[in-house]
């Protein structure tokens, strides 16, 4: 082909694609080389939905095509945590990202426990609602524990699991999140902590704000991001719910789950951030010799606990990877 008539095809092509973007709504600025969305903030926002559950109306994101992928963020994040990730996989997954009762845009209902159990029958709630029989999940921090809790709970719903730093059987809840639950405790978490970096972006990147202890690039997390994550949090109706997820995660929630993790067969790649200072460097070890179906552990140098976010392309690629083998 002569490279006019090839230019020529190409700009056709690109007209059509952005013909059939605004056609269905979608802002065709914000569409990717790939094809896909571009998830910030504000594609975010529009496309969050509501299911409509007993335990109240849980925000997820729906985004992609094909068999079903579940993200499970971290605390206090919400699902915008693994927008990149979402991005680079929504041509193979139908990505399903929901926000935890108690954290992000989920409503709750009135008197409905936000402890970990809770959310795990949650997601199980969802995935009814949604008709979906199984998922690929991917999981971070607290949202790891739930995965492990959805694993050995409901199995057959649950095609692969990839697990980043999180909390495991012999660390859980982690030294360093024993400050956060004790100011829960006494109501003062969100007002000591999360306010204040909501209000100075500054502070919260840096080495006393969320920034600091948990990402390790001094550009994350981002304006947008803050605000995203922390906004919903800060209002007064939601300080009690966000104290209640803390609270959730102690006692151990994962108490005795080792047994039935030794029992699960569904493939499980672990990704840890060798610089993470809240999770114990031991744990993907743990994970690695405990579970039935184990695909190996991969470090990731100075990575800290939220690194999904700073390595959408790294998740991207281990998740590729894991569907294609299992």
């Amino acid at each position: 082909m002569h490279r006019r008539d090839f230019l020529r095809t190409m700009g056709a092509t690109f007209a059509a694609g952005t013909l059939l973007a605004a056609a269905r709504g979608v802002d065709a600025a914000a569409m990717t080389s790939a094809g896909t969305t571009k998830l910030d903030a504000a594609a975010y926002r529009r496309r969050r939905r509501y299911a409509r559950l007993p335990c109240g109306d849980i925000a997820y994101l729906d985004h992609g095509s094909g068999p079903a992928a579940l993200f499970l963020h971290g605390f206090p994040l919400n699902s915008f945590q693994w927008r990149g990730a979402i991005e680079r996989l929504s041509l193979q997954r139908r990505c399903i990202a929901p926000d935890w009762m108690g954290l992000g845009y989920t409503r709750v209902a009135a008197g409905q426990s936000v402890a970990p159990a809770a959310q795990a029958a949650m997601l199980a709630a969802l995935l009814d609602a949604l008709g979906i029989d199984a998922v690929d999940v991917v999981a971070n921090d607290s949202g790891g524990a739930i995965a492990q809790l959805f694993v050995t709970r409901y199995p057959q719903r649950v095609r692969t699991l990839l697990l980043t730093n999180c909390d495991v059987e012999n660390d859980s809840p982690p030294a360093a999140l024993l400050p956060v639950i004790e100011m829960s405790r006494r109501g003062e978490f969100v007002d000591r902590w999360l306010a204040p970096w909501l209000a100075d972006k500054a502070l919260a990147r840096s080495a006393q704000g969320i920034g600091g202890m948990c990402y390790q690039y001094p550009e994350h997390p981002s304006d947008e991001a803050i605000d995203y994550y922390l906004a919903p949090l800060c209002a007064d109706g939601q300080k009690p719910l966000v104290h209640a997820y803390a609270l959730g995660l102690a006692p151990n929630p994962l108490a005795g789950i080792e047994a039935a993790l030794r029992r699960c067969t569904v493939p499980t790649r672990i990704l840890w951030g060798t610089a993470d200072d809240i999770f114990s460097q031991a744990s993907p070890d743990y994970l690695q010799r405990t579970l039935a179906n184990p695909r190996g552990v991969r470090r990731i140098p100075g990575a800290k606990l939220f690194f999904p976010e700073e390595y959408p392309d790294l998740i991207a690629e281990e998740a590729r990877h894991l569907w294609a083998t299992s």
